[in-house]
């Protein structure tokens, strides 16, 4: 690549910089009678907002989800399904 071009690059936002806001349209929910735990979606979370929950499930924090959708895309059981964002 030539030295003259310049790439854009920022860094990974934090705390209250990284939170979604208004705009997502859709959220992964987690069918827990499907899933295996076998933690895909965690792993192709681009966000890593995908923990383990109390009862040893997935769990997405929706605080700073995009709902981008590649974990329901590339979950092996199908256990993620993405619903419309609703709204009070």
């Amino acid at each position: 690549m030539p030295s003259d071009i310049v790439i854009p690059v920022s860094n990974p936002a934090e705390a209250a910089a990284g939170q979604t806001g208004l705009w997502r349209v859709f959220k992964p929910v987690i069918d827990k009678s499907k899933c295996v735990k076998c933690w895909v979606c965690a792993l192709y979370c681009m966000e890593d907002v995908i923990d383990e929950g109390p009862d040893g499930y997935p769990v997405v924090d929706y605080e700073f989800c995009k709902g981008c959708g590649i974990c329901a895309n590339e979950c092996p059981t199908k256990a993620i399904d993405m619903v419309p964002e609703v709204r009070e």
